[in-house]
């Protein structure tokens, strides 16, 4: 049967989404890539620091919109978590799969970051301010396409959805349940995840105050770590730096956590 347009604006995403996983209309399909396009652009436009040193804006969110149309068929509402936060994680793990490929795992980053944090040190002694970009990288006498690179590479290095985090916990967490031949003894998924995002409520609650900040603008919000350091005043290796060190924290959290629940041991 085939639906007019105007029949989707009366249905909700997630009714024209259980309604395309039964008929795979391929109307619905075009009214449900419309709907969520933003989030491929969301996150396309938040990692951009990641992949502008060899890509454009407009190449990723076309193979993140491929990816969407991918995602739409495999979705299952029983198992997998909500829509938008099924793609949002895949966006990202697109992103840094696309730029791994690039071989940005540089073991000189580190060295470059260095040298980035000194120049930015010097210019604030010099200036009393925070130096933006353009003049770190003419301070030290690179272009600003390779400091961008250098940014870029280095925030690969340490980017860690907590997504993803929450994902290996949810494994872990399921594995080590006693399998039951009755359904209904075993935790609901539903309340499994709500499990896990009160122990990162927890996780985040115990970091230090920029740290908690910086989590809620990237995650939360959704700004990119540019945008971040122009609310902070700091600089943008500064919340890199702070971003990586918030991430390890609260997975060595999430470990902690499960290690002790009975019958779980460290893998």
């Amino acid at each position: 049967m085939s639906h007019s347009t105007e029949s989707y604006e009366n249905m909700t995403n997630e009714e024209l989404l259980e309604a395309y996983s039964r008929t795979r209309s391929l109307e619905m399909k075009q009214e449900l890539v419309l709907r969520y396009v933003y989030v491929v652009r969301t996150i396309a436009l938040q990692m951009r620091d990641i992949y502008l040193g060899f890509t454009q804006v407009e190449d990723i969110i076309q193979e993140g919109v491929i990816t969407l149309m991918n995602l739409l068929d495999k979705y299952d509402s029983t198992k997998n978590a909500k829509f938008e936060t099924y793609l949002s994680r895949r966006m990202r793990g697109l992103i840094i799969d696309i730029a791994r490929k690039q071989e940005w795992g540089s073991r000189n980053v580190r060295k470059n970051m260095r040298e980035i944090e000194n120049a930015v040190a010097e210019l604030t002694v010099k200036t009393g301010k925070t130096p933006d970009s353009r003049a770190v990288a003419q301070h030290l006498g690179i272009p600003y396409e390779k400091y961008q690179e250098i940014i870029g590479k280095n925030n690969l290095l340490s980017i860690a959805s907590l997504d993803t985090i929450l994902e290996e916990a949810q494994e872990k967490k399921r594995a080590a349940q006693v399998p039951s031949a009755e359904e209904r003894q075993q935790p609901e998924e539903s309340y499994l995840r709500k499990e896990l995002s009160e122990v990162l409520e927890k996780g985040i609650d115990s970091l230090k105050e920029k740290e908690k900040i910086i989590i809620s603008l990237y995650y939360v919000e959704e700004l990119n770590m540019r945008e971040i350091a122009r609310v902070l005043e700091v600089s943008e290796p500064r919340v890199s730096q702070l971003h990586a060190g918030a991430i390890k924290k609260l997975k060595e959290y999430i470990e902690r956590e499960f290690e002790m629940t009975p019958g779980q041991k460290k893998g």
